[in-house]
């Protein structure tokens, strides 16, 4: 348990890591390529088709073959297609480029989490967080050595490409050290499963009826996971071009965010553990609110990047809280339901900002940013989806679920 636990903590930073140094060359690219702000946004429409479609498919992949397998997969794809947008010369190459980087996220994002969720109920305390938590901190790497490599004048496509060998040689490294498929799960199955259907029975059934609680986490996710794509695809931009920062300081703003997530959630899972995850969640959202609105409005580079470090803050207890609940929802089926969440919020996270470059054309950057804003008021008032609907009051299955 130890060993996959250290091994998933591994590809947790790796997914980060990868995806941070596309994030942080967010604009050399655009200026690489000559495309405006606008069709940045229609253009990572395909990053976020890409890591639904990869979601999808790979959630039915974990459950059937084991997440070891597919995290394999997706550690290789993820980082290989990373150094695709590097090349890109056109806009047409660019949504190519963008479409493969975004189905290898999609399929190590879900794989990862379904083991996470494994090690999780292996551990029987919360660990979910903490998982996240790496992830952050691959992206705090990814920002700092994005910011060296920029002040350099290094290129992208010699950037990128370094990370895509990294990244391959580090999954083949990771991967044999974690948890094969737990379709014969011996603890967590017994006190919900009552039927003694066969395997491959119970293996159709999240096929034929996915939980509504399952579709209401989906929706949350989307809304908090639309938030912190906005910072992923526009916090650099902000500063860079609203606030005229020079490009190495204007990666500080992810760096900032990314940061402020990853010391959030090192200590969420001691904060669900006391106060449970629609606190979190409900007084996340109304932080990151508070935070967002404070970077849009500030005239100051120091001031927009506290807007932007209190939006991760804010933003740092909410998001896992989605992923344990869902893999918890039934455990023969994880894989499926993580996607399916997954799926949603990355919707959001990967594609909604889109929304952001097309509304450019109508108010200014930091204008466009009240649109997260209402979406963190409105998780706030619709926290109460996180309670378990069918849970009694202090039993300890409820407890290991809401880490």
């Amino acid at each position: 348990m130890r060993t996959a636990r250290i091994c998933t903590f591994v590809a947790f930073a790796l997914n980060g890591f990868v995806m941070g140094m596309w994030i942080v060359h967010i604009p050399a690219v655009e200026h690489q390529v000559g495309i405006t702000h606008a069709v940045l946004g229609w253009l990572l429409l395909f990053l976020g088709g890409g890591a639904f479609a990869g979601m999808q498919v790979c959630g039915a992949l974990a459950d059937r073959f084991g997440s070891r397998a597919i995290v394999l997969a997706g550690g290789v794809l993820c980082s290989a297609t990373v150094v695709l947008p590097g090349l890109a010369n056109s806009p047409w190459t660019l949504a190519a480029a963008l479409l493969a980087l975004g189905f290898g996220n999609g399929c190590l994002d879900v794989s990862m989490n379904t083991q996470a969720v494994q090690v999780e109920r292996g551990y029987g305390r919360p660990v979910m967080s903490a998982f996240h938590a790496v992830f952050s901190v691959g992206g705090v790497i990814a920002s700092l050595i994005g910011a060296r490599t920029i002040s350099w004048d290094w290129r992208p496509s010699a950037t990128l490409a370094a990370v895509a060998v990294t990244g391959v040689l580090i999954t083949f490294a990771l991967v044999p050290g974690m948890l094969p498929n737990e379709r014969p799960s011996p603890a967590t199955p017994a006190p919900r499963q009552t039927d003694s259907t066969p395997p491959a029975s119970k293996k159709s059934a999240p096929k034929r009826r996915t939980p509504s609680q399952v579709w209401a986490l989906g929706v949350l996710a989307l809304m908090l996971m639309l938030c912190e794509g906005v910072a992923n695809d526009w916090s650099v931009l902000h500063l860079k071009d609203v606030l005229d920062a020079p490009a190495a300081t204007a990666a500080l703003a992810y760096g900032g965010f990314a940061t402020a997530m990853t010391i959030g959630r090192f200590v969420t899972d001691r904060v669900v553990g006391r106060f449970g995850r629609v606190f979190v969640v409900r007084y996340g959202a109304a932080l990151a609110a508070l935070g967002l609105t404070v970077a849009a409005l500030s005239p100051w580079v120091p001031l927009a990047l506290i807007g932007w470090t209190l939006f991760g803050i804010g933003l740092s207890g909410c998001i896992p809280q989605f992923f344990t609940a869902a893999g918890n929802v039934d455990p023969e089926s994880s894989g499926a339901n993580v996607s399916r969440v997954a799926g949603l919020g990355y919707v959001g996270m990967l594609a909604g900002p889109a929304i952001i470059g097309p509304l450019t054309h109508l108010f200014p950057l930091n204008i466009t940013f009240f649109l997260p804003v209402a979406f963190c008021a409105a998780a706030v008032l619709s926290a109460e989806i996180l309670r378990p609907p069918h849970n009694k009051p202090a039993p300890p299955e409820p407890t290991r679920a809401e880490a």
